[in-house]
């Protein structure tokens, strides 16, 4: 095994400073990716899906849950299949109590291709909380391009899709893939992905921190159990 080179303090504060200043040149850069993200134009989607879950069947605006954003995560489970992907299942382990992206309005649900049957028994193995969803029957898989044809055969990948409502309107606004995934699981990393961002005052564009007369983001930050939703 290749360790680090041992050296003395002063010699390792040196060489930390260095790379403080490579490491905020990207926070900087990340966050003028952010804005970038933020700015792109949305589609409207027309599409009225209908999926399974806990208490029956839903439609795409209900999995908002009455908030203003959804940030659905594409879990690989095919119909076949008698459990779900490992690497999605680990990424599903991570994900912290909702209760601070619903204060910032935003809404969270698992979606896969198998039967509602086959995903219940599993997440309760998982011990998961997070709403998951069976798209079972729908074209959801194929329209946000996580079910793949590839040489005559379904295949999937994992993803993540954000989406915004404006009354009765859907807008999907954002979707990443595979590697696309990397560094998300945290409240922030999601918020970052989505069309409002984190609703912080210093974000690009502005006027998207007070979307819902609300004090800005972090100034709505309580204990999980101090919402009052």
């Amino acid at each position: 095994m290749s360790l680090p080179e041992v050296v003395s303090r002063a010699q390792w504060r040196a060489a930390r400073e260095e790379l403080l200043l490579k490491e905020k040149a990207a926070t900087r850069a990340r966050d003028a990716l952010n804005a970038q993200r933020r700015r792109l134009p949305m589609v409207e989607v027309d599409e009225e899906y209908v999926f399974q879950g806990g208490d029956g069947k839903a439609t795409l605006p209900e999995l908002f849950e009455g908030h203003r954003q959804l940030v659905v995560y594409h879990f690989m489970f095919a119909p076949e299949w008698e459990a779900g992907c490992r690497s999605c299942s680990a990424f599903l382990d991570q994900i912290g109590h909702l209760a601070h992206l619903k204060a910032r309005d935003t809404a969270f649900a698992a979606v896969s291709r198998a039967p509602y049957p086959k995903l219940l028994p599993f997440k309760a193995r998982m011990g998961w909380t997070v709403p998951w969803y069976s798209s079972y029957g729908s074209g959801f898989n194929r329209d946000f391009e996580v079910t793949l044809e590839r040489d005559g055969e379904l295949v999937e990948r994992p993803g993540v899709s954000c989406f915004l409502r404006d009354g009765d309107r859907v807008f999907h606004t954002y979707s990443t893939y595979e590697r696309g995934l990397d560094g998300l699981g945290s409240t922030t990393s999601f918020l970052d992905l989505t069309a409002l961002g984190r609703q912080e005052e210093w974000e690009e564009p502005a006027g998207r921190a007070s979307a819902f007369g609300a004090p800005a983001g972090s100034a709505r930050v309580r204990y999980h159990d101090e919402y009052d939703f």
